[in-house]
């Protein structure tokens, strides 16, 4: 039987330095308003496969999201997670609108151990350079600064998505949303962007990440396309706590030119 769940998003980058969550930017790209990030749609995502398997998953779970269709503020977001052979299929809709969609799984074998000698620790440059094909090449390595755990970071991330799962709370564990919101800091620590879109994220959880802790991520850059006037960017990253104690292996993919600039550029 599938299983629902319902939450009224929230835009909490609205303010951010990406411009596509605010409603006049996201507006002149054709969009209704300041777009939800995606890392919170895929929180949302998240609800039923821990619902579902607890603890082990944000243990050794798996989890990819792909999002087509922005999810605005304040709208409802319906998650529904359909049983398959191994897992869930997820599909998020907002108002009738097919917007994401995804699959959770739990693997019967424990994960690969992970060497984080062969994730070389790099931070952010002083002074960013601007997003291009140059900063962006494929094969450079990008670090972020720590975010650290404190119970009022823990406790604003699950306001912000209307985590109502008590979990998370309870065990003073960080939300997933949060490790791959990390993710993005490996694309906005590192250069200066226009507005940008996230669009998909694939995650093998290796472990939880615990009140106390700092994650930073470490990342190198394995493509960047052309895809429909759209240029994006892949990075495989790897989530630390106390840059020691591997969190999350992570595929992260975002449009980080729209093609919307380059015909405005033309």
């Amino acid at each position: 039987m599938s299983m629902t769940y319902r939450v009224e998003a929230y835009n909490l980058s609205h303010a951010s330095e990406n411009r596509i969550h605010d409603d006049a930017t996201a507006q002149r790209f054709g969009f209704t308003g300041g777009l939800v990030p995606g890392v919170e749609v895929f929180a949302y995502c998240c609800h039923p496969a821990v619902e579902r398997w607890g603890r082990d998953f944000l243990r050794r779970g798996e989890i990819s999201t792909e999002f087509q269709k922005p999810v605005y503020d304040g709208r409802m977001a319906t998650v529904t997670a359909t049983p398959e052979a191994d897992g869930f299929a997820l599909a998020v809709e907002s108002e009738g609108v097919a917007c994401a969609n995804g699959f959770a799984r739990l693997p019967d074998l424990p994960n690969e151990a992970v060497s984080v000698a062969e994730w070389p620790a790099t931070f952010p440059p002083e002074t960013r350079p601007k997003a291009d094909d140059g900063s962006l090449a494929p094969g450079l390595w990008l670090g972020t600064r720590a975010l650290a755990l404190t119970p009022q970071v823990l406790a604003d991330y699950l306001r912000d998505v209307r985590e109502t799962a008590p979990l998370y709370a309870d065990e003073s564990l960080a939300h997933p949303g949060l490790v791959l919101r990390i993710c993005n800091w490996l694309l906005t620590q590192n250069v200066v962007l226009g507005p940008w879109i996230h669009i998909g994220s694939k995650l093998r959880f290796h472990g939880e990440a615990r009140l106390g802790e700092g994650l930073t991520a470490r990342g190198r850059i394995t493509a960047n396309i052309d895809r429909k006037g759209h240029r994006i960017v892949t990075i495989e990253a790897l989530v630390l706590a106390d840059a020691t104690r591997p969190i999350a292996r992570v595929t992260h993919d975002a449009i980080w030119r729209p093609r919307q600039m380059a015909e405005a550029e033309a």
